[in-house]
């Protein structure tokens, strides 16, 4: 019975600290069908450089930056240029993605 308590304890430790608990919510299937959906496939990718940079790069780049993903979320919001490069993201609507799809797809890109 300890070792439960122990173990819940942990992973509400990690939840609470948006962990890897948190991350591990969004399967990489969703993952990568949120992405298609909101149309970010069309430019990124999780291992290569497209247009904008791979997924794995943008974990690099903010790795150990707990503000990383409210910024990211505004960034994917009101899109920018200049962080990767010059060419432009454009803005992504609700629409597209709700705030709390964006707000896992961003922890998963920051898992990566």
């Amino acid at each position: 019975m300890k070792v439960n308590i122990v173990a819940l304890s942990i992973a509400g430790a990690m939840a609470f600290a948006g962990g890897a608990a948190t991350a591990a919510s969004l399967s990489d299937k969703s993952a990568l069908e949120l992405m298609k959906k909101a149309g970010c496939s069309a430019c990124h990718s999780v291992d290569k450089k497209g247009v904008g940079p791979a997924y794995k790069d943008v974990a690099k780049k903010h790795k150990g930056d707990k503000g990383a993903v409210v910024m990211l979320e505004k960034k994917v919001r009101s899109g920018g240029a200049g962080a990767y490069g010059p060419i432009p993201m454009p803005p992504t609507a609700k629409e597209k993605i709700s705030d709390k799809d964006l707000h896992e797809m961003i922890e998963w890109v920051l898992s990566r």
